[in-house]
């Protein structure tokens, strides 16, 4: 986990998403009226413009699709902490959820590496989603 970073702010539209990581559930909005998962959550679906949400709870497993590796600290914060992997993450529903992946060296992140989502606890007790590799047998 990268330490001194900010913490998120929950907000109405988010809370559920927060409230589901303090159970270790990842939970992702879809519409109730047309059925599109989405994300980030909003007010509104991007598809049919409803207003109606449910939570669905995703197993946490995807691929990367996408990822950098941070090589040079953007704060004084991470002095020490880089390198590190930030990627987009190809969940189920069609959505995609951007997070660091952990447990592996960077040089070892690639496209469609199977990943699934792990909490990271927080001092004051919050929890944050990432992602470590998933090792599969060949």
């Amino acid at each position: 986990m990268l330490e001194g970073m900010p913490r998120p702010l929950p907000n109405l539209d988010t809370q559920p998403f927060w409230d589901g990581c303090q159970e270790e559930r990842l939970l992702l909005p879809r519409c109730s009226a047309c059925g599109e998962g989405r994300w980030p959550p909003g007010p509104m679906c991007p598809a049919c413009q409803s207003q109606d949400v449910d939570w669905i709870e995703s197993s946490g497993r995807g691929r990367v699709y996408s990822w950098i590796v941070a090589n040079h600290p953007v704060h004084p914060v991470l002095t020490g902490q880089v390198p590190y992997v930030v990627a987009m993450i190809e969940l189920e529903h069609n959505i995609r959820l951007v997070g660091n992946v952990m447990g592996c060296a960077p040089d070892e992140v690639e496209a469609d590496l199977p990943v699934e989502v792990i909490f990271e606890r927080l001092e004051d007790g919050r929890q944050l989603p990432n992602f470590r590799r998933v090792e599969t047998a060949e």
